[in-house]
């Protein structure tokens, strides 16, 4: 690369972070658990793909880096528990920039299982349960698509939202 291909490529990925930080999201926290082993991480790249066809399905994006990654891939389910506000000290350790409680990010939280045996946590806004059918790597994260098992929903709460690198609470308009 010339040195000018170099100096727009950083400018334009620049551009591109600074963009991103104003399109604010949910904060989930993808847990797994099986034969590979137990893991969690913080992401907030998670959507819906369809509600229709033989089950609903979801994707999330996992940093090929993280340590939660193989454990998805091997234990080929996830739970996407989406955080209610309140709820900034579970996504801080789950993202490792608060310490976990005795070396274990599960002691933070209190969770069960559904179906795929993966860890719901329990105070989440809504947790869904998935078995993994396709995971793929572009550029730095794997898209990890999963067909939805189960669905459970708190009655009440507000979704923790982070934008601006900063979390972010809903307001009534």
């Amino acid at each position: 690369m010339s040195d000018d291909t170099e100096v727009a490529a950083e400018a334009l990925r620049r551009a591109f972070l600074e963009g991103m930080s104003r399109a604010a999201a949910s904060v989930s926290v993808v847990t797994t658990d099986g034969p590979a082993g137990r893991a969690g991480v913080t992401v907030s790249a998670m959507t819906s793909i369809s509600a229709d066809g033989p089950q609903p399905t979801m994707l999330t994006c996992l940093n090929a880096t993280s340590s939660a990654l193989p454990l998805v891939l091997e234990n080929g389910c996830f739970c996407i528990n989406v955080l209610r506000t309140g709820q900034t000290d579970v996504s801080d350790v789950f993202s490792s920039r608060l310490p976990a409680p005795g070396g274990d990010k599960f002691n933070a939280v209190e969770t069960e299982t559904l179906v795929t045996g993966a860890p719901r946590i329990r105070d989440a806004l809504v947790s869904f349960d998935c078995r993994l059918i396709s995971a793929e790597l572009i550029g730095t994260h794997h898209i990890c698509i999963g067909a939805v098992a189960a669905v459970v929903t708190a009655q009440t709460g507000d979704p923790l939202l982070y934008g601006m690198r900063r979390y972010l609470r809903t307001e009534d308009h």
